[in-house]
């Protein structure tokens, strides 16, 4: 059986997080809407954001938008906004090409999340994607790593790595279904007692470095 990796999507595959503080700043100028209101729809948008926090966002600022036009405008405008680093995309495809199986593992909306991996180039890149919504469970759910696992053809067990950034949902989630776990740190501290990761890294691609075997210095 071949060893198995699954990666997060947002803030490790791509910074989703840039991306939604680039999409609120024009959503908010182009509606003139005070500058507080930045600040409560980053809010809304930065645990989860579904279609239903649109109807949410249109009430409390007063939108005369339908909440499905919002949420169309915002699938639209994220996924232009996000990419996924070139060093990133071909080491996915030096751990494929060195036996691992690579799966995308990620909570969220079906149709934005499939539409930020097909933007960011992920899909050629990776054996399958397992997304919350299709898969009727959500990380930290020790089930949902199972499933993800199931469609790269891997049983847990086994040899399998988590990478993500999300300390409960990523590493407490996969440690719980038996996986290794890598952290994204993006520069912070690992803060959480009681629960250490397998390995740091700064980056998605560092942490398939890491996975490859490669020297400190090359990732």
């Amino acid at each position: 059986m071949s060893r198995l990796v699954l990666l997060d999507l947002d803030n490790t595959l791509i910074d989703r997080d840039g991306a939604v503080a680039d999409w609120v700043a024009e959503f908010c100028t182009t509606r003139q809407l005070p500058a507080e209101a930045a600040l409560h729809v980053t809010s809304l948008l930065r645990e989860r954001a579904v279609p239903e926090t649109f109807e949410s966002l249109q009430s409390s600022l007063g939108l005369a938008e339908p909440p499905a036009a919002l949420w169309d405008a915002y699938v639209t405008g994220l996924t232009a906004r996000v990419t996924c680093a070139t060093e990133t995309l071909t080491r996915l495809d030096l751990l494929r090409a060195s036996g691992w199986a690579v799966g995308v593992l990620t909570n969220g909306a079906a149709d934005i999340q499939r539409a930020k991996l097909a933007s960011a180039g992920i899909l050629d890149h990776v054996d399958a994607v397992c997304i919350s919504e299709e898969a009727g469970a959500r990380k930290p759910d020790p089930e949902v790593f199972r499933m993800a696992a199931a469609l790269c053809g891997h049983e847990l067990p086994g040899d399998a790595w988590m990478v993500g950034d999300d300390p409960v949902t990523d590493i407490a989630g996969a440690s719980t279904a038996g996986l290794r776990t890598i952290w994204i740190s993006a520069g912070n501290t690992w803060t959480n007692p009681g629960l250490t990761p397998d390995h740091v890294a700064q980056t998605a691609a560092d942490a398939a470095g890491f996975l490859l075997g490669l020297p400190e210095s090359a990732r």
